[in-house]
């Protein structure tokens, strides 16, 4: 399936497959391990993960029995959204690496820009000093590219101004309904890949009666139309299912969404209740 294959380019010239397997609400154990087993298995070479998702060690297993090389690999890992210090996320990152045991990542990425536990909060100054850590353990080769995650545009404006790397990528909530048209636009000005997490409203879309709708006109699945809407508009999409046979249908993509139905989906905006 060419959507596994099929690469976006990072502004460093990396290259990173245009669909990822998300972990998210994977526990850990057999949980994580079975599902990041199965998806390299169908096929995918994009992996997300994070810290705060308590399943490193299993995605990492699970990448080291894969016996795929580690070069055909992209594995994303993330800083938790609380760690707003310089040794902190240097000291967080090597708790992550040795949990995945692998000798690099190809993303690491500040997972949010406040806490969870207080989000909205003004986080400026200590994202600043958490980049700081990323820019050095990226030219240290510790991570190929770094990034962001949750960031809007007065946060990415904010980390910018100071940054000697420009983030390569940042990481949002994005699917039909919900679009962040802003920091997208922004992101596109600056290089910067925008993934979209939830491209399926963490199942909430899926008996949209509109989406099924035009689903079906393209005998396709809601899940297909939606990681498709995703990928056509230029972003790299993250879906998540412990299903091996889901894992095969959210990557066989690959098909053209007309522009009136793009419109028609860039129009909703009652997609999540």
């Amino acid at each position: 399936m060419a959507a596994l294959t099929d690469t976006f380019t990072l502004d460093n010239g990396n290259t990173i497959p245009k669909i990822g397997f998300g972990t998210w609400q994977i526990p850990d154990g057999a949980g994580a391990y079975d599902a990041t087993a199965a998806a390299l298995k169908a096929g995918y070479r994009h992996i997300d993960t994070a810290r705060v998702y308590g399943n490193e060690a299993s995605v990492g297993r699970a990448v080291r029995d894969s016996g795929i090389a580690r070069d055909e690999l992209f594995i994303t890992t993330k800083l938790p959204a609380e760690v707003k210090d310089y040794d902190g996320a240097k000291a967080s990152f090597d708790v992550s690496m040795a949990a995945l045991d692998l000798d690099y990542v190809d993303l690491y990425l500040i997972h949010a820009p406040w806490p969870w536990s207080d989000m909205g909060s003004d986080h400026r100054e200590g994202n600043r000093q958490a980049w700081r850590a990323l820019e050095e353990i990226f030219g240290a080769g510790g991570s190929r590219a770094i990034g962001v995650s949750n960031f809007e545009v007065d946060d990415l404006q904010s980390l910018l101004a100071s940054a000697t790397v420009t983030p390569h990528a940042n990481q949002i909530r994005y699917f039909v309904g919900h679009t962040q048209n802003d920091v997208v636009e922004f992101c596109a000005e600056h290089n910067i890949l925008v993934e979209g997490y939830s491209p399926l409203a963490t199942g909430a879309i899926l008996d949209h009666e509109d989406v099924t709708a035009i689903a079906a006109k393209y005998d396709r699945s809601v899940a297909q139309l939606c990681i498709r809407y995703v990928l056509q508009n230029g972003i790299l999409p993250l879906p998540k299912t412990t299903s091996a046979s889901r894992m095969t249908e959210n990557a066989d993509v690959d098909f053209d969404i007309t522009d009136d139905d793009m419109a028609t989906l860039d129009a909703l905006t009652d997609t999540e209740p």
